[in-house]
């Protein structure tokens, strides 16, 4: 006991401070919820930038991801999150990157037959490949694959809250799908309520109703590629209308400057510039 010093501060005149958690729905989740959920959404703006380069479990190699060593590598630096799948993962990017990863966690049916006949990975291998988040399809309103990729995110969910991993449902749609608000706030709505604790879905007229009806953070889809001015006017106003944040792949990796485009995403998202001043940043880098 030599040099032991008896506890005197106790602090009675302050009231112990309790968390205000930053990220959507999350405030009731373990810490290791928290934490991983911490690493992706930004703790000063309860905001993210999702790299998506997952393209290749269905397309194979799009246009822009033939090389993810030259082509994404350089661009992680300046996203929050990097989504992917573990096969890319594991062989094009560096460990050293030190970015959470929401793993992309099914897979199953390419674009050359039918979409979303989807099995789950091993939650093993997220929890080897220290994966912040696990991604998951849902395809609500499509009769033959509702169930099946309802069941998956359950099973999901399930092995996220074991290991303390949080789910993103991904919203599908179909050919027979509606893409408005009624549907979207559906299909998000049905995530949650299963247990996701992200969302990503698109943006629609009327999103505000989307968003308002989804107890978790919703992150947009960036969608097929469009000019970049449109790309960082959805961005704005999906942000304004109650996103929280994005999770864009095409309209980065495509754009004819990448590295311009994703800073310019992360400053609408993160410092609320408008779309125009940040097609101003964008041509500024680009030159």
């Amino acid at each position: 006991m030599e040099g032991f010093r008896e506890a005197s501060n106790f602090g009675f005149d302050q009231a112990q401070s309790v968390e205000n958690f930053h990220v959507k729905g999350a405030a009731n989740l373990s810490w290791g919820m928290k934490d991983r959920l911490s690493r992706i959404f930004n703790p000063k703006t309860g905001k993210a930038v999702l790299l998506a380069f997952d393209h290749g479990f269905i397309m194979g190699p799009t246009s822009g991801l033939e090389r993810i060593d030259l082509s994404i590598v350089p661009l992680t630096q300046y996203a929050d999150c990097l989504m992917c799948t573990r096969g890319i993962l594991q062989s094009s990017i560096p460990a050293a990157t030190n970015k959470p990863i929401c793993l992309r966690s099914d897979a199953g049916s390419s674009i050359l037959t039918e979409l979303n006949r989807n099995v789950l990975i091993d939650v093993e291998d997220a929890i080897r490949l220290n994966a912040s988040a696990m991604a998951v399809m849902f395809a609500a309103g499509d009769e033959e694959r509702e169930a099946v990729t309802a069941a998956n995110l359950v099973k999901a969910v399930d092995l996220g809250n074991r290991y303390g991993i949080p789910v993103m449902g991904v919203t599908a749609v179909g050919k027979q799908m509606a893409r408005d608000a009624r549907y979207f706030a559906l299909a998000s709505r049905m995530c949650a309520e299963n247990g996701a604790a992200i969302v990503k879905t698109y943006y629609c007229d009327g999103f505000e109703r989307v968003a308002a009806t989804c107890p978790v953070p919703i992150v947009i889809a960036g969608g097929k590629k469009v000019p970049e001015l449109d790309a960082l006017q959805l961005c704005y106003k999906a942000v304004q209308d109650g996103a929280c944040g994005v999770d864009m792949g095409r309209n980065v990796f495509q754009s004819e400057h990448p590295l311009a485009m994703i800073q310019a995403v992360h400053a609408v998202v993160h410092d609320g510039i408008t779309a125009e001043q940040g097609y101003e940043m964008y041509q500024d880098l680009s030159k």
